[in-house]
């Protein structure tokens, strides 16, 4: 089982290279968790950060930081993460509600805790898809605090570049029933193949009703983003250079690839979602965020 050997700890795992990003994601979580306007909450993001030593000074409450909400990295990178979140835990509650499914499935699960924090239906399975080492620090950190997660967790411990689709159906995912899937801050990170992989053998996967989200950036040269307040404050303050975490090959229209499958998709920028919720991020000059876009996937039903 994922996490149950000493030497497995899964620490170095989560400190270096893009499993830093992970911890990253659960810092602007524990903040956004504490905010008085916040829009979701993650009560085991903060102990996910306070278990890995790189970790030990970044902040957990917006009110450890000294410039607040105006600090490019935990003020509104944050509070990105936070629109994000809550975002997609509304995608995936609606899908599993329209869908009836009864599987989820996160590709690059990360530290994740949907399993734990969402309230789902009865004989719901959520299967959580990362590397060995991501999936042994969630656990570790997860079992010293006793929780109980509310669906049945099944931990599928593979890199996405491998077999990830023998893994999942070894480990009990039905592709004959209905599924919904969520790729969350994972593409960019991923080479061009393997997105691709990735998105066809998702709709292989997924029947009539099935849903899909995931985060792209449009494409263009990223290096016009170098000295983006958010990327530079990102760097400086806690080491994440992610211009050199994100694959530079040219990325492949995975919407367009979906809609061609016969896929119904919404893309959409997380500013729309800003002015919906009245909370996070707007434009700004030199925007690192310009090109993100949030897609929406659904399989029509015959």
């Amino acid at each position: 089982m994922v996490g149950t050997t000493q030497q497995n700890t899964g620490v170095e795992d989560v400190q270096g290279g893009v499993g830093l990003t992970a911890l990253l994601v659960a810092a602007a979580r524990a903040i956004e968790t504490y905010r008085t306007d916040t829009l979701a909450q993650d009560p085991y993001a903060e102990h996910f950060v306070r278990a890995a030593p790189a970790c030990a000074d970044w902040p957990l409450r917006i009110e450890q930081v000294p410039d607040g909400d105006t600090n490019p990295l935990w003020g509104r990178f944050a509070r990105y993460f936070g629109l994000r979140t809550r975002v997609l835990d509304d995608f995936l509650y609606r899908s599993v509600r329209d869908a009836g499914a009864r599987q989820v499935v996160l590709l690059g699960a990360g530290l994740d805790t949907r399993a734990y924090r969402l309230d789902w239906p009865d004989g719901c399975v959520v299967f959580e898809i990362d590397r060995d080492g991501v999936l042994a620090f969630k656990h570790r950190v997860l079992t010293g605090l006793a929780a109980a997660p509310k669906a049945a967790r099944v931990p599928v411990p593979v890199d996405l570049r491998d077999d990830w689709v023998g893994a999942l159906t070894g480990a009990g995912f039905d592709a004959a029933a209905p599924s919904v899937w969520l790729a969350e801050g994972l593409l960019f990170y991923l080479p061009h193949a393997a997105e691709t992989y990735l998105i066809d053998m998702v709709d292989r996967l997924t029947t009539a009703g099935g849903a899909l989200a995931f985060e792209v950036k449009l494409e263009r040269d990223l290096l016009e983003y170098r000295d983006s307040p958010l990327y530079v404050s990102t760097h400086r303050q806690i080491g994440i250079d992610l211009l050199t975490l994100f694959d530079r090959q040219p990325r492949p229209d995975s919407a367009g690839a979906l809609s061609v499958k016969g896929w119904s998709t919404s893309v959409r920028t997380p500013f729309e979602f800003t002015r919906l919720h009245g909370r996070g991020p707007l434009p700004e000059h030199n925007d690192a965020l310009e090109g993100n876009r949030w897609v929406f996937a659904h399989k029509p039903r015959p």
